[in-house]
């Protein structure tokens, strides 16, 4: 399997709020944001983990190559990064699939937190819905803890229907922002980046009207790193 995380982000709400590090080097229970997905996705079958990280700091980039030179924890790390501020998120997936290759893959910005038994058992739903014939499993919760949230539609058979600003018409889940593709998704991509569209949710819309099948697996609780508290949060969820 091969994993993708986005660390392009500023962090700008952090860091009016007194954090000094770039996001990506937060440390929740004493482990680096970024540290912590490049070991959950390697102990979960990653044959690679390609990152995305900005320009506005090369402490990022000096934190990857140093795991690219000497791995993580003493393990090596199929680890491939590219260095490039973006406007959004999607700019930010655009600019990586272009070393992503053309296989399955799991795609998380880097402040995704998730308890990570149950995304062991994300990666093996997301490899039989695949076997299925399905084009993709989106991560969502029932836990609504954001300020701007995703609402996302699905069915009985958890076959997702639709993405949504607001709750209407009722839903279940918000997205919980752990994207499990086919590189067909690559193409809806390619296409919203010729509209001159921005923003995730807006290409997980576009993946809906392309057609591409997608199912929902449902976390607990997906928490994001957005603010200060944040942090507090995160730790007393996974302890």
């Amino acid at each position: 399997m091969r994993y993708a995380i986005i660390a392009a982000g500023e962090g700008s709400r952090l860091t009016q709020e007194g954090i000094a590090v770039p996001k990506p080097l937060v440390k929740i229970k004493e482990e680096t944001l970024i540290d912590r997905l490049i070991r959950i996705f390697i102990s979960n079958g990653g044959e690679e983990v390609d990152v995305i990280c900005n320009r506005l700091t090369n402490l990022v980039a000096d934190h990857l190559r140093n795991i690219q030179l000497n791995g993580l924890n003493g393990k090596e790390v199929p680890l491939r990064w590219i260095q490039k501020t973006t406007p959004s998120s999607m700019h930010s997936f655009f600019e990586l699939s272009s070393i992503m290759g053309d296989g399955p893959f799991v795609l998380t910005t880097v402040d995704t937190i998730f308890r990570e038994n149950e995304f062991t058992d994300y990666v093996a739903a997301f490899n039989s819905a695949l076997e299925n014939g399905y084009d993709g499993l989106m991560g969502v919760t029932d836990y609504i803890d954001d300020e701007k949230p995703l609402y996302v539609g699905t069915d009985k058979e958890m076959n997702v229907t639709g993405f949504y600003d607001t709750n209407d018409p009722p839903c279940t889940y918000i997205s919980g922002g752990i994207y499990g593709l086919t590189a067909k998704a690559f193409l809806t991509l390619q296409g919203c980046m010729e509209r001159g569209e921005s923003r995730m949710r807006n290409f997980q819309r576009a993946l809906i009207r392309d057609g591409v099948r997608l199912k929902a697996f449902n976390f607990s609780k997906v928490l994001d790193i957005d603010h200060k508290s944040d942090i507090q949060k995160a730790e007393e969820f996974l302890k």
